[in-house]
């Protein structure tokens, strides 16, 4: 009976210290550092005034573009095209030239936020002398930046979770149509990969704060590194691309090498890795990114891709997004670890 007593306790104090570890912010437990330190990072960006006027702009793109989609969506339905039985997703696409479609917008304006979130996450404690008081407290160093980076997160994620939900809210509204499971799951798709396309600008603005100890010239590195990608960069591969221009006699084996040696380099863009991506989740029938040959053509069915078939395709694409945001983050860990901080 007694050594039942002390298995039985081992038991519960096993069971509790898992407990702990898993939610540490229980009844019976005290709120976890790194919790409080996100809850005060989400805290200070929802209120200050960069993220209200990103915020206010966001919801002004969405509503215009949201407005564009409903009023030409009799046009895009009289078209007779592989994607009638498509209506919510028509909702994110459908544009008639005066406003690009929401996953445009969410292209332009999503580095804008995720740099406005943190180009300063580093450098302005340092210079408010913040950053050593919390450095000398009884935590992880690693917790800080750890929690920089999830609490922008959060806030990203929420938002933009937000805005589908609103825009499918509303086209349900006034559509009066429910979206199918498929549509369903390639609005979440497309916003799960829209966050992470924003996460790689929030990483790399944070990793340019931790370089530089202004808060202007990290901003302006970072703005500066989003304008060589947007449009300098595509300047420079058509420059290139004009000079190498094959030969009209070319073969057709040549002609198809020198399309995808250039698609391949705008790929190395972060945008151009979003837009292949969006477009497929959201318009079933692009059936490939690349050029295809007259066999490929020959025979094809010009029917809807499933969502599986979609996610496959675009694949490339998302583990490219995914590994330069881990990249991003890695390197900020590895300069902040290493940083000497002083008190001023």
């Amino acid at each position: 009976m007694h050594k039942l007593t002390q298995y039985i306790s081992a038991w519960d104090s096993m069971v509790q210290h898992i407990k702990d570890r898993l939610f540490p912010g229980s009844v019976n437990a005290v709120p976890s550092a790194f919790r409080v330190m996100v809850r005060k990072e989400v805290a200070d960006q929802v209120r200050s005034w960069r993220f209200l006027v990103l915020l206010f702009l966001i919801l002004l793109t969405c509503f215009g573009s949201l407005y564009t989609s409903i009023t030409n969506l009799p046009e895009a339905l009289k078209q007779n095209d592989a994607e009638k039985g498509f209506l919510f997703l028509k909702l994110f696409t459908v544009s008639d030239g005066t406003l690009p479609p929401f996953h445009v917008f969410i292209g332009f304006l999503g580095p804008l936020l995720g740099i406005a979130m943190g180009f300063d996450a580093v450098n302005s404690e340092q210079n408010r002398g913040t950053l050593s008081r919390i450095i000398s407290q009884p935590i992880h160093r690693d917790y800080l930046i750890n929690a920089k980076f999830v609490s922008a997160l959060i806030v990203i994620s929420v938002l933009f979770f937000s805005l589908g939900f609103m825009v499918m809210g509303l086209g349900l509204f006034i559509i009066g149509i429910p979206p199918s499971a498929s549509e369903f799951l390639r609005i979440i798709c497309f916003l799960c990969l829209s966050i992470c396309y924003v996460a790689f600008w929030l990483n790399l603005s944070i990793l340019f704060s931790i370089r530089f100890k202004q808060a202007a010239t990290s901003a302006l590195t970072a703005i500066a590194v989003w304008l060589f990608f947007t449009i300098f960069y595509q300047i420079i591969i058509k420059m290139v691309a004009r000079v190498m221009l094959p030969d009209p006699a070319a073969s057709p084996e040549e002609i198809m090498g020198y399309q995808s040696f250039f698609m391949n380099l705008m790929r190395l863009v972060p945008s151009q890795l979003f837009s292949d991506a969006t477009v497929t989740l959201l318009m079933p029938s692009v059936r490939s990114l690349g050029p295809l040959t007259m066999e490929q053509v020959y025979g094809a069915i010009p029917s809807p891709l499933p969502l599986g078939q979609s996610l496959l395709l675009v694949w490339p694409q998302l583990t490219g997004l995914i590994a330069a945001t881990i990249a991003c983050f890695a390197g900020s860990y590895y300069l902040f670890m290493r940083r000497e901080i002083r008190a001023r």
